[in-house]
């Protein structure tokens, strides 16, 4: 059956998500601040979860209408047909988030729903309690100056939460922000990506995963996979595809780097458990002492494959400078911002693409960057700027 879906996501990232939508084949309705509306069946329902790379959850639109006061909330509410989704032994919890609304008491707009569903799933299993035993449903009220939508999360936990991440570091990126840093950026097999900042080692991950065409979700669960809804033989068939179309041949150099030796240790962890280990070069190093080390033929020495490889394909540097709770002091910041500015002197065949919540990047680097886009990093404002080479 053919249903309407949303895929949240953070801001700046919705053009992202729309894209990889329509990669996987639905027909997207429409794209707004944060979401992204499309129609799919409960095979899609699958699909997004397992495949979505960028989006925060995936959402199952129930409905959408005005809700001035509690009355009509409720009516509207009451009259959807919550028994298509919810069986008679379904827990189902109800959230709420209310933004320049009448209706601006959470709790009460909470009560007020769970109510509604509480009472028409009750006359249709003729039921004076319904158990509440068997698998979550968790129903999601938005109001939005005064216009209430209705969903029902199919994700369970954010979709950022892969299931690698088993040592990490202060501030880390979000995995889903990471992979859209990668996606973003003018990276792909056959060419170098390097992140010489790369804490937990999550953008080196994340690019792996694409390069290797891992499903990111491939290794966790899912709240909907207990839907009565939604067949199990659609997770084991959407599951064993995405096996099949993982790519252990294609040529892939990844180089990361970071000074901080706890760093690398979990990276180096993070990446094992996702399966890409043996696909990224992690060093313990200065970025000033990474940039000597990728400098090429130097007093007669032959250059190293990645000398050689660096100078023939040119490098994509896709990295999170230190801002934020990982910023350090203003001697490393400045060696940081010099060596890259260095770097792209040198190297004219060579990309940067950083995320920065420091508004002098283009200045430190010398010239404006031939794009921005704004992004979110959790609550921090922060900007992507994309400084670009010539082409190989």
């Amino acid at each position: 059956m053919e249903r309407e879906l949303i895929a949240t996501a953070a801001f700046g990232l919705e053009a992202v998500v729309r894209r990889e939508i329509e990669a996987l084949g639905y027909p997207v309705i429409r794209t707004e601040d944060g979401k992204v509306t499309y129609r799919a069946d409960e095979r899609g329902i699958v699909r997004s979860n397992l495949w979505l790379r960028c989006a925060d959850r995936v959402l199952l639109r129930m409905a959408e209408f005005q809700a001035p006061d509690f009355e009509e909330l409720f009516q509207r509410t009451k009259g959807l047909p919550w028994e298509e989704i919810i069986p008679l032994d379904g827990r189902f919890t109800v959230t709420c988030t209310t933004v320049k609304s009448r209706l601006h008491n959470e709790p009460a707009c909470q009560r007020t729903v769970k109510k509604a569903i509480a009472l028409r799933l009750q006359e249709f299993y003729v039921q004076e309690r319904m158990p509440e035993t068997g698998a979550d449903y968790t129903v999601k009220l938005t109001l939005l100056k005064d216009r209430a939508t209705l969903t029902i999360d199919t994700s369970g936990e954010a979709l950022h939460k892969r299931g690698y991440r088993v040592k990490t570091v202060p501030a880390p990126i979000k995995e889903t922000l990471a992979a859209a840093l990668v996606q973003l950026s003018f990276w792909k097999n056959g060419r170098i990506l390097a992140d010489p900042c790369c804490g937990s080692g999550t953008i080196p991950i994340e690019a792996a995963l694409i390069g290797r065409n891992i499903a990111p979700g491939l290794s966790r669960a899912f709240a909907s996979e207990k839907w009565d809804v939604i067949d199990e033989d659609l997770w084991r068939q959407e599951r064993a595809k995405a096996f099949q179309a993982v790519d252990y041949d294609a040529p892939m150099t990844i180089l990361a780097s970071d000074i901080d030796g706890r760093a690398i240790d979990a990276a180096r962890q993070n990446a094992e458990e996702a399966g890409v280990g043996e696909d990224i070069r992690f060093r313990q190093i200065s970025i000033a002492d990474w940039a000597v080390s990728m400098k090429g033929d130097r007093n007669g020495k032959k250059p190293t494959p990645h000398q050689a490889a660096a100078e023939e394909t040119g490098v994509v540097l896709v990295t999170n400078l230190p801002y934020g709770e990982r910023i350090g002091d203003e001697e490393t910041i400045r060696e940081i911002d010099e060596t890259l500015r260095q770097l792209l002197a040198d190297h004219e065949t060579w990309s940067l693409f950083a995320i920065t919540a420091d508004r002098t990047m283009e200045k430190a680097m010398g010239r404006p960057a031939d794009r921005r886009r704004k992004l979110y990093n959790g609550n921090i404002e922060t900007t992507y700027y994309q400084f670009h080479g010539k082409r190989p």
